[in-house]
Protein backbone atom coordinates (compact mmCIF):
# COMPACT_ATOMS: atom_id res chain seq x y z
CA UNK A 1 0.00 0.00 0.00
CA UNK A 2 2.83 2.38 1.34
CA UNK A 3 4.20 1.42 -2.26
CA UNK A 4 1.29 2.57 -3.99
CA UNK A 5 0.88 6.17 -2.87
CA UNK A 6 4.50 6.36 -3.24
CA UNK A 7 4.15 5.49 -6.46
CA UNK A 8 0.90 7.71 -7.04
CA UNK A 9 2.69 10.49 -5.17
CA UNK A 10 5.82 10.67 -7.99
CA UNK A 11 3.43 10.25 -10.76
CA UNK A 12 1.68 14.06 -9.80
CA UNK A 13 4.93 15.30 -8.92
CA UNK A 14 6.32 14.34 -12.39
CA UNK A 15 2.65 15.45 -14.11
CA UNK A 16 3.19 18.47 -12.36
CA UNK A 17 6.69 19.03 -13.39
CA UNK A 18 5.71 18.51 -17.40
CA UNK A 19 2.89 20.70 -16.86
CA UNK A 20 4.68 23.70 -15.09
CA UNK A 21 7.19 23.03 -18.01
CA UNK A 22 5.13 23.43 -20.62
CA UNK A 23 3.36 26.64 -19.51
CA UNK A 24 7.02 28.08 -18.48
CA UNK A 25 8.07 27.23 -22.17
CA UNK A 26 5.21 28.99 -23.59
CA UNK A 27 5.45 31.89 -21.49
CA UNK A 28 8.99 31.97 -22.69
CA UNK A 29 7.96 31.81 -26.27
CA UNK A 30 5.61 34.33 -25.67
CA UNK A 31 8.31 36.58 -23.81
CA UNK A 32 11.11 36.29 -26.38
CA UNK A 33 8.32 36.96 -29.48
CA UNK A 34 9.32 33.29 -30.95
CA UNK A 35 7.00 31.71 -33.51
CA UNK A 36 7.30 28.26 -33.82
CA UNK A 37 4.78 27.70 -36.46
CA UNK A 38 4.25 30.52 -39.61
CA UNK A 39 1.00 31.75 -39.96
CA UNK A 40 -0.25 32.20 -43.91
CA UNK A 41 0.40 35.03 -46.36
CA UNK A 42 -1.61 35.37 -49.04
CA UNK A 43 -0.41 35.77 -52.55
CA UNK A 44 -1.98 39.58 -53.83
CA UNK A 45 -2.62 38.53 -57.41
CA UNK A 46 -2.93 35.17 -58.69
CA UNK A 47 0.76 34.10 -60.82
CA UNK A 48 -1.11 33.46 -63.72
CA UNK A 49 -1.80 37.82 -63.97
CA UNK A 50 2.11 37.88 -64.69
CA UNK A 51 1.74 39.14 -68.13
CA UNK A 52 2.15 36.97 -71.34
CA UNK A 53 4.25 39.50 -73.01
CA UNK A 54 7.66 40.54 -70.90
CA UNK A 55 10.04 43.31 -73.38
CA UNK A 56 11.03 41.14 -76.10
CA UNK A 57 9.63 37.85 -74.31
CA UNK A 58 6.34 36.68 -75.18
CA UNK A 59 3.91 33.66 -74.71
CA UNK A 60 4.22 30.65 -76.83
CA UNK A 61 1.58 27.94 -76.29
CA UNK A 62 -0.38 28.05 -73.36
CA UNK A 63 -0.02 27.75 -69.61
CA UNK A 64 0.52 24.06 -68.07
CA UNK A 65 -2.25 22.69 -65.59
CA UNK A 66 -1.07 20.24 -63.63
CA UNK A 67 -2.99 17.08 -62.75
CA UNK A 68 -4.18 16.49 -58.63
CA UNK A 69 -0.92 14.18 -58.48
CA UNK A 70 1.37 16.60 -60.08
CA UNK A 71 0.28 19.05 -57.96
CA UNK A 72 0.51 16.82 -54.26
CA UNK A 73 4.45 16.45 -55.81
CA UNK A 74 4.78 20.13 -56.14
CA UNK A 75 3.39 20.88 -52.71
CA UNK A 76 1.31 23.87 -53.54
CA UNK A 77 -1.83 25.21 -56.19
CA UNK A 78 0.20 28.04 -56.76
CA UNK A 79 2.59 27.67 -59.29
CA UNK A 80 2.74 28.99 -62.79
CA UNK A 81 3.86 27.33 -65.75
CA UNK A 82 4.87 29.01 -68.69
CA UNK A 83 6.88 29.41 -72.32
CA UNK A 84 8.50 32.54 -73.14
CA UNK A 85 10.02 32.95 -76.76
CA UNK A 86 11.56 36.40 -78.37
CA UNK A 87 9.07 37.86 -80.50
CA UNK A 88 6.43 34.30 -79.60
CA UNK A 89 9.11 32.91 -81.98
CA UNK A 90 11.51 29.80 -80.12
CA UNK A 91 13.62 29.99 -83.13
CA UNK A 92 14.74 33.50 -81.91
CA UNK A 93 15.25 33.03 -78.13
CA UNK A 94 13.04 30.26 -75.91
CA UNK A 95 12.72 30.21 -71.76
CA UNK A 96 10.52 27.78 -69.57
CA UNK A 97 9.44 29.16 -66.50
CA UNK A 98 8.17 27.85 -63.70
CA UNK A 99 7.33 29.95 -60.66
CA UNK A 100 5.62 27.89 -57.64
CA UNK A 101 4.91 29.64 -53.82
CA UNK A 102 4.73 28.07 -50.49
CA UNK A 103 3.13 29.33 -47.22
CA UNK A 104 1.88 28.14 -44.13
CA UNK A 105 4.09 25.18 -44.34
CA UNK A 106 7.63 25.28 -42.65
CA UNK A 107 9.05 21.13 -43.87
CA UNK A 108 7.67 21.64 -47.66
CA UNK A 109 10.92 21.99 -49.68
CA UNK A 110 10.00 22.55 -53.29
CA UNK A 111 11.63 20.45 -56.23
CA UNK A 112 15.16 21.62 -57.72
CA UNK A 113 15.72 20.16 -61.28
CA UNK A 114 19.30 18.64 -60.55
CA UNK A 115 17.19 15.78 -58.80
CA UNK A 116 14.36 15.40 -61.19
CA UNK A 117 16.67 15.65 -63.86
CA UNK A 118 18.96 12.99 -62.75
CA UNK A 119 15.81 10.82 -61.94
CA UNK A 120 15.11 11.27 -66.22
CA UNK A 121 18.37 9.47 -66.46
CA UNK A 122 20.44 12.62 -67.78
CA UNK A 123 23.57 13.07 -66.11
CA UNK A 124 25.20 16.66 -64.75
CA UNK A 125 28.17 18.29 -67.01
CA UNK A 126 27.90 21.89 -65.31
CA UNK A 127 26.80 23.77 -62.21
CA UNK A 128 27.37 27.02 -60.58
CA UNK A 129 25.92 27.96 -57.27
CA UNK A 130 25.00 31.44 -57.40
CA UNK A 131 25.89 33.32 -60.39
CA UNK A 132 24.53 36.95 -60.22
CA UNK A 133 22.34 37.85 -62.78
CA UNK A 134 23.11 41.46 -63.84
CA UNK A 135 19.51 42.35 -64.40
CA UNK A 136 17.94 45.86 -65.73
CA UNK A 137 17.90 47.74 -61.93
CA UNK A 138 17.72 51.16 -63.63
CA UNK A 139 13.74 51.84 -62.74
CA UNK A 140 14.41 50.62 -58.97
CA UNK A 141 14.37 53.70 -56.90
CA UNK A 142 14.03 54.71 -53.50
CA UNK A 143 10.82 54.48 -51.96
CA UNK A 144 8.74 58.21 -50.48
CA UNK A 145 9.57 56.96 -46.76
CA UNK A 146 13.40 57.12 -47.36
CA UNK A 147 14.05 55.31 -43.77
CA UNK A 148 13.04 52.21 -45.82
CA UNK A 149 15.48 49.64 -46.51
CA UNK A 150 13.50 48.39 -49.71
CA UNK A 151 13.60 49.83 -53.08
CA UNK A 152 10.75 50.12 -55.51
CA UNK A 153 9.36 50.07 -58.94
CA UNK A 154 6.24 51.38 -60.99
CA UNK A 155 4.73 49.15 -63.09
CA UNK A 156 1.84 50.16 -65.77
CA UNK A 157 -1.13 47.67 -66.42
CA UNK A 158 -1.04 46.73 -70.29
CA UNK A 159 -5.17 46.60 -70.10
CA UNK A 160 -6.13 49.52 -67.53
CA UNK A 161 -2.95 51.58 -67.60
CA UNK A 162 -3.34 52.16 -63.72
CA UNK A 163 0.20 52.77 -62.77
CA UNK A 164 1.24 50.43 -59.09
CA UNK A 165 4.15 50.53 -57.01
CA UNK A 166 6.02 47.64 -56.20
CA UNK A 167 8.14 46.49 -53.38
CA UNK A 168 11.49 44.83 -55.07
CA UNK A 169 13.00 41.93 -53.25
CA UNK A 170 16.64 42.70 -51.68
CA UNK A 171 19.71 41.26 -52.33
CA UNK A 172 21.19 40.19 -55.53
CA UNK A 173 19.39 38.16 -57.96
CA UNK A 174 21.66 35.01 -58.11
CA UNK A 175 20.86 31.75 -59.99
CA UNK A 176 22.21 28.39 -59.27
CA UNK A 177 22.79 27.07 -62.97
CA UNK A 178 23.25 23.79 -64.28
CA UNK A 179 23.62 21.45 -67.49
CA UNK A 180 22.57 18.49 -68.16
CA UNK A 181 23.55 15.82 -70.59
CA UNK A 182 21.93 13.36 -72.03
CA UNK A 183 24.09 10.23 -72.15
CA UNK A 184 22.43 8.81 -75.41
CA UNK A 185 22.83 12.16 -77.36
CA UNK A 186 26.28 13.86 -76.31
CA UNK A 187 25.58 17.10 -77.92
CA UNK A 188 22.34 17.88 -76.53
CA UNK A 189 21.89 20.30 -73.23
CA UNK A 190 19.52 20.84 -71.04
CA UNK A 191 20.24 23.98 -68.66
CA UNK A 192 18.17 26.04 -66.04
CA UNK A 193 18.81 28.36 -63.27
CA UNK A 194 16.49 28.63 -60.01
CA UNK A 195 16.18 30.90 -57.52
CA UNK A 196 13.97 31.91 -54.29
CA UNK A 197 11.92 34.67 -52.73
CA UNK A 198 11.36 34.66 -48.93
CA UNK A 199 9.77 36.96 -47.05
CA UNK A 200 10.88 39.84 -49.16
CA UNK A 201 14.47 39.16 -49.68
CA UNK A 202 16.49 36.85 -52.42
CA UNK A 203 17.66 33.70 -51.69
CA UNK A 204 20.08 31.29 -53.30
CA UNK A 205 19.69 28.08 -51.66
CA UNK A 206 16.97 25.92 -50.38
CA UNK A 207 19.08 26.39 -47.39
CA UNK A 208 19.02 30.20 -47.14
CA UNK A 209 15.14 30.29 -47.78
CA UNK A 210 15.01 28.17 -44.49
CA UNK A 211 17.04 30.94 -42.77
CA UNK A 212 14.70 33.86 -44.53
CA UNK A 213 11.76 32.54 -44.59
CA UNK A 214 11.56 30.58 -40.84
CA UNK A 215 13.47 32.96 -38.58
CA UNK A 216 11.78 32.33 -35.39
CA UNK A 217 10.78 36.04 -34.74
CA UNK A 218 8.90 36.00 -37.81
CA UNK A 219 5.10 35.43 -37.42
CA UNK A 220 4.35 35.08 -40.93
CA UNK A 221 6.25 33.50 -44.11
CA UNK A 222 6.17 32.75 -47.61
CA UNK A 223 8.63 31.48 -49.86
CA UNK A 224 8.46 31.35 -54.10
CA UNK A 225 10.77 29.61 -56.24
CA UNK A 226 11.75 30.75 -59.68
CA UNK A 227 13.18 28.32 -62.46
CA UNK A 228 14.29 29.32 -65.84
CA UNK A 229 15.18 26.46 -67.94
CA UNK A 230 15.61 25.55 -72.13
CA UNK A 231 17.17 22.71 -74.01
CA UNK A 232 19.23 22.74 -76.98
CA UNK A 233 22.43 20.86 -79.26
CA UNK A 234 25.66 22.12 -79.11
CA UNK A 235 28.56 21.84 -82.27
CA UNK A 236 31.26 19.87 -80.01
CA UNK A 237 31.46 17.61 -76.71
CA UNK A 238 32.65 20.35 -74.65
CA UNK A 239 30.73 23.01 -75.34
CA UNK A 240 28.31 24.21 -73.42
CA UNK A 241 24.38 26.12 -73.49
CA UNK A 242 25.10 28.21 -69.92
CA UNK A 243 26.10 31.30 -71.36
CA UNK A 244 23.42 31.85 -74.37
CA UNK A 245 20.88 30.86 -71.38
CA UNK A 246 22.14 33.64 -69.17
CA UNK A 247 21.98 36.63 -71.32
CA UNK A 248 18.25 34.86 -72.57
CA UNK A 249 17.86 34.54 -68.80
CA UNK A 250 19.02 37.92 -67.61
CA UNK A 251 16.71 39.99 -69.97
CA UNK A 252 13.34 38.06 -69.16
CA UNK A 253 14.18 38.19 -65.15
CA UNK A 254 14.64 41.73 -65.68
CA UNK A 255 11.01 42.29 -66.21
CA UNK A 256 9.89 39.14 -65.17
CA UNK A 257 11.06 39.40 -60.97
CA UNK A 258 9.25 43.28 -61.12
CA UNK A 259 5.59 41.11 -62.31
CA UNK A 260 6.47 38.42 -59.72
CA UNK A 261 6.55 40.96 -56.51
CA UNK A 262 3.41 41.77 -57.67
CA UNK A 263 1.76 39.46 -57.05
CA UNK A 264 3.87 38.95 -53.88
CA UNK A 265 3.22 40.18 -50.24
CA UNK A 266 4.08 43.20 -49.73
CA UNK A 267 6.38 41.87 -47.44
CA UNK A 268 6.97 45.65 -45.34
CA UNK A 269 3.61 45.61 -44.43
CA UNK A 270 3.12 42.20 -43.47
CA UNK A 271 6.87 42.40 -41.58
CA UNK A 272 5.81 45.41 -39.41
CA UNK A 273 2.49 44.10 -38.34
CA UNK A 274 2.07 43.42 -33.90
CA UNK A 275 -0.33 40.44 -33.56
CA UNK A 276 -3.28 42.78 -32.69
CA UNK A 277 -3.26 44.53 -36.13
CA UNK A 278 -2.76 41.60 -38.38
CA UNK A 279 -6.08 40.41 -35.99
CA UNK A 280 -7.86 43.32 -38.03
Amino acid sequence: MLLERSSLKAYFVALAILIAGAVGFRMLIAQLKIHLLKEPVDLRRPLDSIPTKLGRWERVGSDAVFSDALIEELGTRSYLERAYAVDGDANKGFVHVHVAYYTGTIDAVPHIPERCWAVSGLELTRNSEGLVMEIDRSAWRKPVDASSRYLVTSLTDPVTADVEVVTMPLGDVALTTIEFQDPKRPQYRQVGGYCFIANGSMARTSYDVRSLAFNLTDRYAYYCKIQLSTAGTVKGADDSLLEPFRRDATELLSALVPQVMKCMPDWPSWENRSPVAAAH
